[in-house]
């Protein structure tokens, strides 16, 4: 391949860069108007913030609940990753080494699973969680994010299972390893970039949910950043400032959990993990 010149590669740089920047916009835009007040926002002088100032986010964490929810968000999310996550790895393994009519329509089973709209199933979940406390629990909303996330997780766990060798299997079968033997210590090592893609689409979901919160969640002390960031939009003003300080701050987790495992995504664990 011909290399390309010093003033082709600045050339692609910038025009990557711009791509970037036209893409970021709006949360550029968030950010930047987080930073100026209510009047400056609506008065629209400028993009830059002119005197550029830290009162929203001051007033947001002094003076409203978002704290709280941002631990219940967070704690939410992770507990549904978690449990859809246990489930979907053994599940996914499964499909992806067992082949039987059983399994099979599980598979086609979790299609269906995923075509059904969640906003049906609410209100026989909303009579189902009353006489047993769950209304305005975290467990409540952790419980149906799992379950949302599960037939989504499983697939992509079932596909991530189908890269990695058998071969890898055998040879821990004939070293005297079971199967269960085999699957936790030589395959679910091995899918470590795999699961954390999963974790990732699974704590997204979780995290930015607002539907299903709103209606379990009705406390201030249980609501989840999605639910709890409507309350700057009142009835006859918005604040502005502080809505935007806060959905900056709300990207936050999902920022550094991608940055954690972003070195997992792209490591090539099984790579050469077979030789011919």
């Amino acid at each position: 391949m011909r290399k390309r010149t010093p003033l082709a590669r600045w050339g692609l740089t910038a025009f990557v860069g711009v791509v970037v920047v036209v893409i970021n916009l709006p949360i550029i835009v968030m950010v930047l108007n987080s930073l100026q007040t209510n009047e400056d926002i609506l008065a629209r002088a400028t993009l830059l913030p002119s005197h550029p100032s830290l009162q929203n986010y001051t007033f947001l964490m002094a003076e409203t609940p978002f704290l709280t929810y941002l631990r219940n968000s967070v704690l939410t999310a992770l507990g549904a990753t978690g449990f859809s996550l246990a489930c979907a790895v053994l599940a996914g393994y499964a499909l992806s080494r067992f082949r039987n009519r059983l399994l099979d329509a599980y598979g086609t089973a979790l299609f269906a699973v995923q075509m059904f709209p969640i906003i049906l199933a609410l209100i026989p979940l909303f009579l189902l969680f009353r006489p047993l406390g769950l209304i305005d629990n975290p467990l409540s909303v952790i419980i149906v994010y799992g379950i949302i996330n599960l037939p989504f997780v499983t697939w992509m766990a079932r596909s991530y299972f189908d890269t990695i060798p058998r071969e890898l299997e055998e040879a821990a079968l004939i070293d005297g390893c079971g199967h269960f033997g085999a699957f936790f210590r030589i395959v679910l090592p091995l899918s470590g970039p795999g699961l954390a893609a999963v974790a990732i689409f699974a704590f997204l979901l979780a995290y930015n949910e607002f539907f299903v919160a709103n209606v379990f969640l009705r406390t201030q002390q249980a609501m989840t950043l999605p639910v709890g960031i409507q309350m700057f939009l009142q009835q006859f003003a918005t604040d502005w400032g502080s809505l935007t300080a806060a959905a900056s701050v709300t990207m936050l987790p999902t920022l550094i959990l991608f940055l954690f495992v972003q070195k997992f995504i792209t490591h090539g664990a099984i790579a050469g993990g077979v030789k011919g």
